[in-house]
């Protein structure tokens, strides 16, 4: 996306009334909660796929964490 582009995004974004915006920003709020999913998703399958579980993990950020 050209840079260009983004600035009349943001200009036209500009004369949004306030439902409008409201509008704009439950749309995008939505597409970044189901990216969220999809992504979650796919990295709980390459988890389970790999044998790594909740207990594995808990170890490995308090190792990160305290050196031990």
């Amino acid at each position: 996306m050209s840079r260009a582009l983004v600035e009349h995004i943001l200009r036209d974004i500009e004369t949004l009334t306030e439902e409008e915006l409201l509008a704009v920003d439950q749309r995008l709020a939505d597409r970044l909660r189901e990216r969220w999913e999809r992504e979650a998703g796919a990295a709980r399958d390459e988890a389970k796929h790999r044998g790594i579980d909740q207990a594995a993990i808990d170890q490995a950020i308090e190792r990160h964490r305290y050196g031990q």
